[in-house]
């Protein structure tokens, strides 16, 4: 998507990963002054990075501190986000001086990184090393790098959520599967998207990650199928997606069960990006409470 950077108002795991390959545990300590909590977004210019500037900045007890970016360097961050009031917080490219400001201060702080799978390690790190905790969102992050993450946190003592997804919407649908599974034999995936890149989505993909080694074995009668028609076959237990991509079409993902004489569907519709801020404000209170990294919004839940 292109980034807007006049300063003019504007709107905006083949095969699967196994569950347990980041299998994280979470452990909280006692909650921190109930100071205003100073929160940097990396990815800033991004449409969520936009959107979240303005999430943040509403948000009661929390301030936006800074906004990382590699494009639109100056321009102010309420401006890009199309608030009606400018932030007085520039988009800078420098992390460092920005997280040295926060540390001097010795305020709470969260960084949210919505960059991309090769620097986050890198982002975590240095926030950690500022002493201030971190929300991942990045949905094409490799679980080798959360491993990396989880074991880096650990001994940093450093609080860091990776999150597949921020909406609670996709976190409750994804939670309501795992239980169905347990009663329906056959199971279909059914997305819609308007474009065509990375299908299967991440949505669907997580899903039936979590809904396989449940010890079920879904659409026995044709697993074996290499019919196109029948979708593509996600994991070892005959999951199945569908992917259905029209312009214009809203984002939407359903999960169809049968069994004897029924049919049971869940189903999530996206309008925009602002489904996903719920979970981000959530994220960021909730965070600063962590010593080590959890994986998943649903933790939080």
């Amino acid at each position: 998507m292109a980034t807007l950077c006049h300063s003019a108002h504007t709107r905006t795991f083949g095969k699967i990963g196994r569950r347990n390959a980041a299998k994280v545990l979470c452990s909280t300590q006692m909650p921190p002054s109930q100071s205003t909590i100073k929160v940097v977004i990396i990815g800033a210019t991004k449409e969520i990075g936009r959107t979240a500037i303005a999430a943040v900045s509403k948000a009661r007890g929390m301030e936006l501190a800074g906004a990382i970016d590699s494009q639109c360097i100056g321009l102010d961050a309420g401006e890009i986000s199309g608030m009606e009031e400018a932030l007085e917080i520039p988009v800078l490219n420098d992390l460092t001086m920005v997280l040295g400001s926060i540390a001097q201060t010795r305020a709470t702080g969260v960084v949210v990184d919505f960059s991309e799978p090769s620097t986050v390690y890198d982002n975590v790190k240095q926030a950690a090393a500022f002493g201030l905790n971190s929300v991942v969102y990045v949905p094409k992050i490799e679980l080798d790098t959360v491993t990396e993450l989880s074991a880096f946190c650990e001994k940093a003592s450093m609080g860091c959520l990776v999150a597949p997804t921020l909406s609670i919407g996709s976190v409750l649908l994804q939670q309501a599967a795992i239980q169905a599974s347990f009663h329906y034999n056959n199971v279909e995936i059914v997305e819609s998207r308007p474009n065509s890149s990375d299908l299967p989505s991440q949505d669907a993909i997580q899903i039936a990650n979590n809904i396989t080694d449940l010890g079920q074995i879904y659409n026995r009668e044709d697993m074996d199928s290499n019919n196109p028609a029948r979708g593509q076959i996600l994991g070892e237990d005959g999951v199945r997606v569908h992917s259905m991509v029209l312009p214009g079409l809203a984002s939407s993902t359903s999960i169809n069960f049968s069994g004897p004489g029924e049919i049971y569907t869940l189903r999530h519709d996206v309008t925009n990006v602002q489904c996903l801020m719920p979970g981000l404000i959530l994220a960021i209170r909730k965070v600063i409470r962590l010593k080590n990294l959890i994986y998943g919004l649903e933790k939080f839940l």
